[in-house]
């Protein structure tokens, strides 16, 4: 590298990397002991509207309903009482799996042309997980 290039860009750079780092969250999503079940409910609920809808590919569906189910996940483990992680919320758990289908899709495909089924993926993916296991969980 020049030295023309490490005396502009760098000290900007330090700078970035420090004020991002004193941005971290006061409290992280965590995921809980039923990662693994929700990815699975997740990747079979989008290949199953992977199916119905007649898009994509299995893998893709999989990852996009994976991925929901792990995004359902860990917002379910934010929550600080028991009761309400006992008791899912349906319109959350279909919130954070359509949010989690659109952009996982907009990820793997590279544009936004089909974002709305993505978010149907994910939403359907979001509702087995809460149709599943609602009040199931210790």
């Amino acid at each position: 590298m020049n030295k023309i290039f490490k005396r502009a860009f760098l000290p900007g750079l330090l700078a970035t990397s420090l004020v991002g780092a004193s941005f971290v969250p006061a409290k992280p999503a965590s995921a809980d002991e039923y990662i693994l079940q929700d990815l699975g409910i997740g990747a079979g609920a989008g290949v199953v509207t992977g199916a119905v809808r007649g898009r994509g590919s299995v893998v893709n569906n999989a990852v996009k309903g994976a991925a929901a189910g792990a995004a359902v996940n860990a917002v379910h483990g934010t929550r600080r009482q028991y009761q309400n992680r006992q008791k899912r919320n349906v319109v959350q758990d279909v919130g954070v799996g359509a949010a989690a289908g659109a952009v996982t899709g907009t990820i793997l495909r590279g544009n936004t042309r089909h974002v709305l089924g993505d978010a149907v993926d994910g939403a359907a993916a979001g509702g087995a997980i809460n149709v599943l296991t609602n009040g199931k969980r210790q």
